[in-house]
């Protein structure tokens, strides 16, 4: 069950098994059902979470019901709220599991914990929170500027395999198009017609 964090973490910083025992200690293993949440809009985010196996997906419900996806969450990557983690504030989106998950979570109390006792995890997390800012501010750009044909490129480059676990309608949704936007969309790509 450690196996894919310390991959995880050894991709930016190194333990020693000193560290490992701190991190055994202060994170919880889960299990979540599909269409289980891990956090509900206006609820507080009181858990960063890390995917072992799995598939999330972070979105906001719109008044009118439908749902902008902002990130899809697969094994080997972080999901949560930063904002309501750190600020003790309601979540504006929910956070829900596209498949059965398994995940490892850690509370902001036990964080600064492991803070503490184990310096180079301070390290890590900054790194991937720098990571996180950089990959939103390319997801924003490319909404903003690119074609839907290269925002769906980018989509397949970012996600491999993705389609194969997630409905069309939340990848259109994710791509801020329509269902039969991407079919089109994806029979021209797979025809080379597009990049």
């Amino acid at each position: 069950m450690w196996k894919p964090l310390y991959t995880n973490i050894s991709r930016h910083v190194s333990l020693n098994r000193e560290d490992e025992a701190v991190i055994e200690s202060l994170f919880r293993h889960r299990r979540y059902r599909k269409k289980q949440y891990l956090l509900q809009e206006g609820e507080i985010c009181r858990y960063e979470s890390f995917i072992i196996k799995g598939c999330t997906r972070t979105y906001e419900a719109g008044e009118k019901g439908q749902e902008h996806i902002l990130q899809f969450g697969l094994e080997g990557w972080w999901v949560g709220n930063l904002y309501s983690f750190l600020s003790k504030t309601a979540s504006g989106y929910n956070i829900d599991c596209l498949e059965d998950c398994e995940v490892l979570q850690i509370t902001s109390t036990d964080l600064e914990n492991l803070y503490a006792r184990c310096p180079v995890m301070e390290r890590f997390f900054r790194i991937i929170i720098q990571n996180a800012f950089i990959a939103l501010q390319n997801r924003i750009l490319n909404t903003l500027s690119k074609p839907a044909s290269e925002r769906y490129h980018d989509f397949i480059l970012k996600y491999p395999q993705i389609e194969q676990r997630v409905p069309d309608k939340e990848i259109a949704s994710y791509l801020g198009i329509t269902p039969q936007s991407l079919s089109r969309i994806r029979k021209n790509y797979r025809s080379g017609k597009l990049p």
